[in-house]
């Protein structure tokens, strides 16, 4: 049936024929990354800015990084990765292993937290921390990722790192 003006409904392209728009998006998306690829540069910018949409979160920084500033453990190969995030107020521990994440929040409380992966359409995971601040998830983050953690009615987002 015709909309407006003799322009065709979305459902109703092509005379009647039934249209897979969501087929047809991911094909113009794979031509248009093929024609017209996104920069690397902008890319990073854009994961970057995306930990600042939440303009009233605090930014919990890096201060510890075992890739960094480990000792490291003659024979060990595959130590899992420990990482520490600090702002005036909390401290979150993180340790990174190939089965996926384990950390704590100090001083310890219930938080939900989010883990931010850079560009992808799928949901964030989300995590719970118990109320003496643990907390595990079954997925570990591949390429860069963040922690955005609600607690106590604040938001706090740790810098991006790269898994």
């Amino acid at each position: 049936m015709d909309g407006i003006g003799g322009v065709h409904d979305a459902g109703d392209v092509g005379g009647g024929e039934d249209v897979d728009v969501g087929g047809l998006e991911e094909e113009l998306r794979r031509a248009a990354a093929i024609l017209d690829p996104l920069p690397a540069g902008l890319r990073r910018i854009a994961v970057e800015a995306y930990a600042l949409h939440d303009l009233d979160a605090r930014l919990a920084e890096l201060t510890f990084d075992s890739l960094v500033d480990g000792i490291p453990v003659r024979g060990v190969t595959d130590a899992p990765r420990m990482l520490t995030f600090r702002t005036e107020e909390l401290t979150v521990d993180v340790e990174v292993t190939p089965e996926g994440l384990m950390g704590q929040l100090m001083p310890p409380q219930p938080a939900r937290i989010e883990v931010l992966g850079g560009p992808q359409p799928a949901a964030p995971q989300t995590l719970t921390a118990d109320a003496m601040g643990r907390f595990t998830g079954d997925a570990p983050p591949s390429g860069p990722f963040a922690l955005r953690l609600r607690a106590g009615g604040e938001v706090v987002v740790t810098e991006w790192m790269r898994a």
